[in-house]
């Protein structure tokens, strides 16, 4: 058989694939561990008139998982006219956008292989087929290059939740959960993301208090939103698989037997002391505390946001915003310290989860034309009533 003549489709099917999977010892599972041309944009939303199509989607040959939403390696495959390597800046590419440690390439020969994680003797190395790594050589590898515990690594491989209905998070949703998991199995108890309007915050929050609190790291989860729509919404849609382990703080109450409580921070604060409710949990009862929106003034040092978070000083904190506040005021940053993840809007819109946007000028007619004040009288009887005391006031004595 001539390499040279087969198509790259042949070459993945031949010769990359059965590498991969392993023909003397199982390596990956194909069904739970290996998706081919894993699409993980949905392509720009381009508008031309009152046409509407999208642009080309992202995907890689191959992404490797060692579970389920834990995506270790990119695969970019290319025919064998094709050097070994010749998909590895693709193979980096790809990499980075989906944050994972480890890149490959191949043409059918050997593999091309990086590592991310720049801890090994060498970055780049040439591997032959039958040597392809096992998924736990690969999360060993990055495990070492962590330096996770083996407490931690029970944290960090928590499974999502998943009620059988196939949807999962989103690419960047994803990255914005497993590092912020990761960030508090490591230690860290002040986390920023930052994340676009539209973009699914409160589905990425439900996935980290889930995976926290069902790996026993966080016990009692307090989460903290300025509009009680956002409760009631939150309660009845993303955070509904808690069931009868969560509540909402109402009627200035409080009920100790939860572990999940959502709350507006106007129902648990007020200028009197006998209406900070919140006191009536001990500074260490919660856990973690979440804040949404909280660059609407949870991280200015009288905000009775910032009141509630320096109260559970001692509970991890998380707080989710669209657009970080930085003033000589209030600063998100000085408080949470600096992002460990962002999705712009403009990623957002490139990537064609979000809608692009178009700036329409319009002048008002009295930008454009000025405005004086009327000089006729005024047919009011209040607008001539003030009128008349302007005149006399101007009049004097």
């Amino acid at each position: 058989m001539d390499k040279k003549q087969l198509s790259e489709t042949d070459i993945r099917t031949k010769f990359i694939t059965p590498a991969i999977l392993g023909q003397s010892e199982k390596k990956w599972d194909l069904m739970t561990q290996v998706r081919e041309e894993a699409y993980f944009t949905k392509g720009r939303v381009i508008v031309r008139g009152k046409t509407v199509q999208r642009g080309e989607a992202k995907k890689a040959d191959y992404l490797l998982f060692y579970k389920p939403n834990l995506p270790i390696a990119v695969i970019e495959a290319k025919d064998n006219t094709h050097s070994v390597g010749a998909g590895m800046q693709q193979a980096l590419e790809y990499a980075e956008i989906l944050d994972v440690p480890f890149a490959y390439s191949s043409n059918g020969d050997a593999f091309l292989e990086h590592d991310r994680t720049a801890t090994g003797t060498s970055v780049t190395r040439e591997i032959s087929l039958e040597h392809f790594p096992t998924p736990d050589e690969l999360w060993n590898r990055y495990c070492t290059a962590k330096g996770l515990s083996d407490r931690q690594k029970t944290v960090v491989t928590q499974d999502y939740y998943d009620d059988g209905s196939q949807k999962s998070p989103r690419y960047y949703q994803r990255i914005a959960i497993n590092r912020t998991v990761d960030a508090i199995a490591s230690g860290n108890d002040r986390i920023l993301l930052v994340m676009a309007t539209g973009t699914g915050k409160t589905y990425t929050a439900f996935q980290i208090i889930w995976r926290l609190w069902k790996a026993g790291t966080k016990k009692r989860i307090l989460f903290l939103v300025d509009r009680n729509i956002l409760a009631d919404q939150t309660k009845t849609n993303d955070f509904k698989p808690f069931g009868k382990a969560m509540t909402k703080i109402t009627n200035r109450t409080v009920d100790k037997s939860y572990e999940i409580y959502l709350c507006l921070y106007q129902a648990v604060t007020g200028t009197a002391e006998d209406q900070n409710i919140y006191k009536q949990f001990s500074p260490d009862f919660f856990d973690l505390v979440i804040v949404d929106e909280c660059h609407r003034g949870s991280a200015a040092d009288d905000a009775a946001w910032r009141q509630i978070l320096e109260y559970f000083t001692s509970a991890t904190q998380i707080g989710l915003t669209a657009t970080p506040k930085e003033t000589k005021e209030v600063s998100n940053i000085e408080y949470f310290g600096d992002p460990i993840y962002t999705y712009s809007l403009r990623q957002g819109i490139a990537d064609g989860f979000l809608a692009p946007y178009k700036v329409v000028r319009i002048g008002l007619d009295k930008d454009l034309d000025g405005w004086r004040p009327l000089t006729r009288e005024p047919t009011s009887a209040s607008g001539w009533a003030f009128n008349q005391a302007r005149q006399e006031a101007a009049a004097g004595p």
